[in-house]
């Protein structure tokens, strides 16, 4: 089975992790503080936090930018859950907006329309997939009602909008370095900011609410959110790693794009002023689910993101106000995200191509 994520990892990060390990200081130590300011560089912002994972990086945003209880912000029903439960985790309420058909982000006319109708305070946007949402439309909107412009990051490492980095556009943004990201630290996080008093809480806040001479003095409630020095041993690697990974990913989907016939699937949408950075290759199909059995059975290892909308799920669909998101609950019923990651072989490639092309001869 061709695996739909496949982690490169090597010698110079087991070299890295021996050396934290030999020095002794493996929990928040230099190595963190290195890792941070490569980050902040690499995304062209003033500021960056580590934190735990990308979840704990969306939490301390919201606290770091004092949003809570009475507070409501606009953000996707169709991203991973975390989106959500961090801004329920900091006290605030998610009010969902519906997504664009053709780009998967949040519609900001579908923005503007709750912006202009309803009293809310931030806007959350997920950069899905690892292409950028609209950016000079939200920021727009996020500048004409005084919002708080939250980017998630978590998929789109090294993704553009008119050649400025994603994260370095709303007061703050969050990224993810889990294993199937386009780089990894195993488990771990990253706030970016362009704001010190953000950076300034959001360190006090994943540091137990510490201020930054640190100590036993507490000056607010916060967690323990730190990143661990040998997960940074190992995003130090990664991030120098990061520009070739972006090369392969890119040019396995454009030979995707190349390869499968369109008339079969519906491939996937870059407007001219975005880079992708093909955390995933999502392709659509009306008949999602007979395209999903016949490619697992071709062996590639091919996966929704994500079968249902957040409104939709459990934990949410009890105390939401049922309202009808059909462009994103389409989206949920038609997607498929084939393997798109730096270590598939020639033959990977072919393979998944011939498996789609072939899918619609079957029919």
């Amino acid at each position: 089975m061709i695996p739909i994520a496949n982690p490169d990892l090597g010698e110079s990060e087991i070299e890295n992790v021996s050396d934290i390990i030999e020095s002794g200081i493996i929990a928040d130590g230099p190595q963190v503080r290195d890792f941070e300011t490569a980050f902040a560089e690499y995304s062209g912002v003033e500021h960056a936090v580590a934190t735990s994972n990308g979840t704990t990086a969306l939490h301390t945003a919201l606290e770091a930018l004092e949003l809570g209880t009475g507070d409501r912000v606009v953000t996707t029903p169709f991203s991973f859950i975390a989106s959500s439960n961090a801004i329920r985790l900091a006290g605030a309420e998610p009010v969902f907006a519906d997504i664009d058909a053709e780009t998967f982000n949040l519609d900001p006319e579908s923005v503007r329309e709750i912006a202009e109708t309803q009293d809310v305070d931030a806007i959350l946007a997920v950069h899905l997939y690892g292409l950028p949402c609209d950016m000079d439309a939200l920021c727009d909107i996020a500048t004409e009602h005084d919002l708080a412009l939250i980017e998630d990051c978590a998929q789109a490492h090294g993704a553009t909008y008119n050649d400025q980095p994603v994260g370095s556009f709303g007061d703050v943004a969050c990224f993810s370095f889990y294993p199937t990201k386009n780089m990894t630290t195993g488990e771990g996080g990253m706030l970016v900011t362009n704001d010190a008093g953000i950076a300034e809480r959001a360190e006090s806040f994943v540091n137990h609410g510490r201020p930054p001479e640190g100590g036993y003095k507490h000056v607010r409630v916060g967690h323990n959110f730190r990143m661990t020095s040998i997960a940074a041993a190992i995003g130090q690697v990664q991030l120098e790693k990061l520009p070739d990974f972006l090369i392969k990913r890119r040019e396995n989907a454009r030979r995707f794009n190349d390869g499968i016939d369109d008339d079969i699937v519906e491939l996937p949408t870059i407007p001219g002023n975005r880079t992708h950075a093909y955390h995933q290759y999502t392709i659509r199909a009306e008949n999602r689910d007979e395209l999903l059995e016949h490619l697992q059975n071709r062996g590639v290892g091919v996966k929704v993101y994500y079968p249902k909308c957040i409104h939709q799920q459990p934990a949410y669909n009890s105390e939401m106000e049922q309202k009808d998101f059909h462009v994103a609950e389409r989206a949920a019923n038609e997607v498929v995200s084939l393997p798109v990651h730096p270590r598939l072989s020639d033959q990977d490639i072919e393979t998944i191509i011939n498996a789609v092309n072939d899918f619609g001869g079957r029919r």
